[in-house]
């Protein structure tokens, strides 16, 4: 391979670029990124960043004098992909041929509709949205979050530290309930309640007032709460609609093997975009996740560059954690499909839990609540089972 692309310059795309490199392959490598920034880390624009204990400079993903001897085209979108030419197609009128492709675009935040051009409304994906963020929050107020995921919770918890009125509103009757079940859900989402923050579960959003700036959600059920900031994080799209008619196959992301590769010879695609098969629970899953797109990209590297005739392995459970009011929340595995669910260690009432999630008997998932030691260990235990 003379030339490699690597499509997306957050963590998933360099992680490619730097197994390329470790991998051994000496050729031109060019990253492409829609964002100015270099590759900088998301996890903390939602905690640390958003309450201004960490600077830009603190984001940086790359290590002080590395490199990668990459041509980075930042700035610059993909906007189409000629898998004949093996040429990539870039919003300014250029374009990229590689004899292989990395696809690792990522998942772009997904708008309320009608919130568009309204002052005061923000989602939290990439750097911008949080510097417009954490300016807003510096004023105070009355914040409105709108979804209870994690993204959500975070910034309702660093929202509250900071001293702000917080009301999160969640459409299902339990948050979180998806990744980590009903039960354990509900416990987890306690954590708002516990610290004074107004938690309206089962209840959806009909739409936003305000003439130039926002100033109440209106809820479905007829109430309509106050707010002089509002945040949308109901989810995340994976970016792929550039590849729409390249022939790549797309459901829900790129459909995937379990080691990257798509169903085009040449290509493969990592992180939040890419729709991997789980040899685990027999099925293709989009994983969103820090870990996976920090670890990932090795295997599917490794396949592009051997042609894909290697043997795809068993990808390892994703893994994730939150930092809500000061409790620190992991998890690994999958809890869907899971018919139990016991706590092993602590007590639910004083958020301090180790629970396991299994399913005729075996281990599938672990959640750990301020249990990290006891958490690595099972979380070991769920990548060592076939």
């Amino acid at each position: 391979m003379r030339t490699v692309a690597v499509v997306g310059a957050s963590l998933a795309g360099l992680s490619a670029a730097r197994s390329l490199r470790k991998q051994g392959y000496d050729g031109r490598l060019v990253v492409i990124g829609d964002e100015l920034h270099r590759p900088y880390d998301r996890p903390p624009l939602s905690k640390e960043f958003l309450s201004g204990m960490l600077g830009e400079r603190d984001l940086a993903l790359e290590t002080d004098g590395e490199d990668l001897r990459a041509e980075w085209l930042l700035g610059t979108r993909a906007v189409g992909l000629d898998a004949r030419e093996r040429t990539v197609r870039l919003a300014d009128g250029g374009s990229v041929r590689a004899d292989g492709i990395v696809i690792a675009t990522g998942a772009a935040a997904r708008q309320l509709p009608g919130s568009e051009g309204l002052a005061g409304v923000h989602v939290l994906r990439t750097l911008d949205d949080a510097r417009a963020l954490r300016d807003e929050l510096a004023g105070g107020g009355r914040l409105v979050v709108i979804g209870g995921g994690f993204i959500g919770a975070e910034v309702a918890s660093t929202a509250w530290a900071l001293g702000l009125d917080v009301t999160v509103v969640e459409a299902a009757p339990t948050p979180l309930a998806g990744p980590l079940g009903e039960e354990m859900g509900r416990i987890v989402s306690a954590l708002h309640t516990d610290h004074g923050v107004r938690l309206l579960c089962g209840v959806g959003v009909k739409g936003l007032s305000g003439e130039a700036r926002v100033d109440a959600v209106l809820l479905e059920d007829g109430r309509t709460i106050p707010a002089d900031i509002v945040v949308v994080g109901v989810g995340a799209r994976p970016c792929v609609e550039w590849l729409e008619g390249s022939g790549i196959a797309l459901d829900n992301g790129v459909t995937c093997g379990a080691d990257g590769r798509t169903s085009l010879a040449g290509v493969v695609a990592v992180g939040d975009c890419a729709s991997w098969y789980d040899p685990r629970a027999g099925h293709h899953r989009r994983v969103e996740h820090w870990t996976g797109a920090q670890e990932r990209p090795a295997a599917a590297v490794a396949t592009l560059l051997a042609g894909g005739a290697v043997e795809p392995g068993v990808p390892r459970p994703p893994y994730f954690w939150s930092d809500q009011y000061g409790v620190k929340i992991q998890f690994a595995g999958h809890a869907a499909g899971a018919d139990s669910v016991t706590i092993e260690q602590g007590a639910a009432d004083d958020r301090d839990v180790l629970a396991v999630y299994r399913r005729a008997g075996h281990p599938v998932a672990v959640l750990g609540m301020n249990q990290p030691r006891l958490f690595t260990r099972w979380r070991k235990q769920l990548a060592a089972t076939p």
